[in-house]
């Protein structure tokens, strides 16, 4: 059976990393039937907007889809797409995973982790305005229902659940945001009376960050409110290696969209030189969401041999402190080729690699400018 999949190239390095992406799903051997549709400057130069209805319409029909990264101006220019993706499809659940891959370049080899984020709500929906004619003021909108809160910590506990996961912890900072933060902290303490197979604790945010940088491997799945969610997964990504390898996903009422963490990297679009990992592990996580486990695993483990072997890497897994001795950088295109080449040679009935131990003198993470 071929699974109809809409595929979003994006913009910047996203061409290059989707279709590494699309070597690495032929080399699993399940078919796919791409509807490749697009959003972002491609879309602007196209039919004048960002995010054309045709994009939306193939999403809803197809209800699965892997999109590449798509610029955000900064400032200024049109509001996000990824933002307008999420509202508009009713996105609610940002999923993602923490896993340490990338070998003596990740300071916490133990990492393993899962941000859930409230995705259509908050400090992060660009409900904002200018309070004064002078636009010497602005106010930014923060929005917390009960509603939004229920269903994403329920979606929280019942990832927990399906994945065997020991422990949920509720993100908020109620001690100062009594109202939004107390609202989304009530709903947490009220959820977790549910699931009582399943450990919870909660957090302020600003705790959380420094617990994280200290011993992340206390922590499991953790469950939050826009904003601090989209900061909270990007240093647990750190934790782990690096935004290069960090995939994520997107789900709302029967439908998903999986995407890298990282941005566009426009001064890097054109040269093939982009880490394509966390794009083709958003493609392990939407094989997964297939029912396509064995491919899903498959990639999972070319993806950490390849790092391992440090033979056919791009230039920022090649840097001083992701290997021991330097070694040249592969384009991205051929790191995406090795690790199809991986795939069907991989051994699944051996234990899945881990890392034992971290280096101490693990270098500072240069990986993809969002």
């Amino acid at each position: 059976m071929s699974h109809r999949v809409t595929l979003i190239p994006g913009d910047g390095i996203g061409p290059e990393v989707t279709r590494a992406a699309q070597v690495v799903a032929a080399a699993t051997g399940v078919a796919f039937d791409w509807e490749v549709v697009e959003a972002g400057e491609p879309a602007i130069r196209a039919s004048g907007t960002p995010l054309p209805d045709s994009v939306l319409d193939s999403i809803r029909k197809n209800r699965v889809a892997i999109k590449g990264p798509i610029t955000t101006p900064i400032g200024s220019g049109f509001r996000s797409v990824n933002v307008a993706l999420r509202q508009q499809l009713d996105l609610f659940a940002s999923v993602r995973p923490a896993r340490a891959i990338a070998g003596v370049g990740t300071r916490y080899p133990e990492t393993d982790l899962i941000v859930v984020r409230e995705a259509t709500e908050g400090l992060y929906s660009g409900v904002e305005h200018w309070v004064d004619r002078e636009h010497s003021a602005a106010e930014t909108v923060n929005v917390i229902t009960r509603k939004a809160s229920d269903r994403i910590v329920r979606f929280a506990f019942e990832l927990a659940r399906r994945e065997h996961r020991r422990r949920v912890t509720g993100v908020h900072k109620a001690n100062i945001m009594k109202t939004t933060g107390g609202l989304f902290q009530t709903a947490f303490r009220e959820m977790a009376k549910n699931y009582p197979d399943i450990a919870s604790d909660e957090r302020l945010v600003d705790n959380l960050a420094m617990q994280l940088a200290k011993k992340p491997s206390e922590y499991d799945v953790i469950v939050t409110t826009n904003l601090f969610g989209d900061i909270l997964s990007d240093l647990a990504a750190g934790l782990a290696g690096g935004l290069g390898i960090a995939p994520g996903a997107l789900f709302g009422d029967g439908m998903a969209l999986f995407e890298p963490v990282h941005g566009s990297a426009p001064k890097y679009a054109g040269q093939d030189k982009a880490n394509p990992v966390a794009e083709i592990l958003s493609l392990e996580l939407l094989l997964r969401h297939l029912g396509e486990a064995q491919a899903a695993e498959r990639v999972w483990r070319a993806v950490w041999e390849t790092i391992a072997e440090r033979k056919v890497v791009t230039y920022d897994l090649a840097l001083p402190g992701y290997t021991e001795h330097p070694v040249p950088a592969s384009s991205c295109s051929a790191m995406a080729a090795e690790i199809a080449r991986k795939v069907p040679l991989v051994d699944l009935s051996a234990p899945r690699p881990t890392y034992s131990a971290a280096r101490d003198d693990a270098g500072v993470d240069k990986n993809l400018e969002a």
